[in-house]
């Protein structure tokens, strides 16, 4: 059987094409990028990530000091997210197109979504950026444990008397440690309570946030938030019964009761030096 021409010369082609794949190898994930520079799209359509040099090591150590105090609770002691809520840092655009911290600093000083405001130098932010570049994005694991356990117990129990003693008696507190063994979780958990369990659920589970819908009418409806936005809010009441509300365009008044507001003031408040101190006072009640 005769083959015509323009199927010849399709099957000549086609054979062509897969000798040149078979000899370019299979196609990769990603290229990498030269050094201290973005990632760049490879064969594959992926982004890769960048290949940095060695940062210095001084500038690595303070990045991960901050970092321990600042940001552990959120993102995870290896930055790839915590119980907290944070997001992986290590997959991060911001942080992968990052060289020495001038596209995190507007995020840290700003906040973003649930995220709080840090007051941090220049010089901090590029310390932080520095101790993130320094992570084997493609391992499992970050650099070594964190130990958080350098703080003054005296003054972190002096602290504990003047702002927490209000609300926590001591009792609960030598409760609470001695729930919590891992130094790194139990910092996490008093910054943050409900945070902390590094993978699992944590030993001490937040409290929940509860709202009051008042009506047109006058009529109260409480029960424990399940959402809020501009436009409606929705409750699960004691029962178990699911309420939702529209709010925009009514008198409807939503006032919402959340236990950890004053954990999430004092966010903004404590020094390196405070954190370290009653972590240190904390571990010692256990």
């Amino acid at each position: 059987m005769r083959i015509p021409l323009s199927v010849s010369v399709l099957l000549l082609a086609l054979a062509i094409a897969s000798r040149a794949l078979i000899a370019q190898g299979p196609p990769q994930p990603g290229t990498q990028a030269g050094p201290d520079g973005p990632p760049g799209p490879g064969r594959g359509g992926f982004i890769a990530y960048p290949r940095r040099v060695p940062g210095d090591p001084a500038a690595i150590a303070r990045g991960k000091a901050l970092y321990g105090v600042d940001c552990t609770f959120c993102h995870g002691a290896d930055a790839r997210g915590g119980d907290g809520g944070g997001p992986n840092l290590l997959r991060s655009a911001v942080v992968l197109e990052d060289r020495h911290g001038e596209l995190m600093a507007p995020v840290v000083r700003e906040g973003r979504g649930g995220m709080p405001k840090f007051q941090l130098a220049n010089e901090q932010v590029a310390d932080i950026a520095d101790f993130l570049h320094s992570f084997e994005v493609s391992s499992r694991t970050g650099p070594s444990t964190l130990n958080i356990l350098v703080g003054d117990p005296k003054a972190g129990q002096a602290y504990v008397e003047t702002r927490c003693a209000s609300c926590h008696t001591m009792a609960a507190l030598k409760a609470f440690a001695g729930k919590v063994g891992d130094p790194v979780v139990l910092q996490q958990m008093w910054l943050m309570p409900g945070s902390g369990g590094r993978g699992s659920r944590p030993p001490i589970p937040a409290p929940p946030i509860t709202v009051t819908v008042t009506l047109p009418s006058g009529q109260k409806v409480q029960g424990r938030l399940d959402r809020v936005d501009d436009f409606v809010v929705s409750l699960t009441q004691d029962d178990g019964t699911h309420r939702t509300f529209r709010t925009v365009g009514t008198s409807t008044k939503v006032d919402l009761h959340d236990p950890l507001a004053p954990h999430k003031e004092l966010l903004r408040t404590y020094t390196d030096t405070d954190i370290h101190n009653v972590t240190a006072y904390l571990a010692s009640l256990r």
